[in-house]
């Protein structure tokens, strides 16, 4: 994440230049391809324009690995529901899937 108008023009120009590395572009956020030229990019980046660029990795998600399947079951299971006008919270008390609150505090 870029914070700066001079870090945005660096990381535009990256984009442009360095198409095989960049994986994704979303304003001023770009995802660079884990290699070792995706991280020069954003170490230099990160020497130019210090606090003003903003460096997280990612990691793909998986959901067979992460998410119990207790919530795997109700997100298909809500995705195929017959009403589609049916909330969430209404589908989740009539079959016996955990709420969104319940959801909402427990960590993966």
């Amino acid at each position: 994440m870029t914070y700066s108008t001079q870090a945005r023009q660096t990381l535009r120009n990256i984009c442009r230049h360095h198409e095989e590395t960049v994986i994704r572009r979303f304003g001023r956020v770009a995802l660079l391809a884990e290699t070792q030229l995706g991280a020069f990019m954003t170490c230099r980046l990160r020497a130019r324009f210090g606090e003003a660029v903003q460096i997280e990795r990612t990691e793909p998600f998986n959901e067979f690995q992460k998410v119990p399947s207790s919530v795997r079951e109700a997100a298909n299971a809500y995705a195929e529901r017959e009403n589609p006008y049916l909330p969430y919270p209404a589908f989740a008390t009539r079959h016996n899937y955990p709420s969104a609150e319940q959801m909402r505090h427990r960590d993966l």
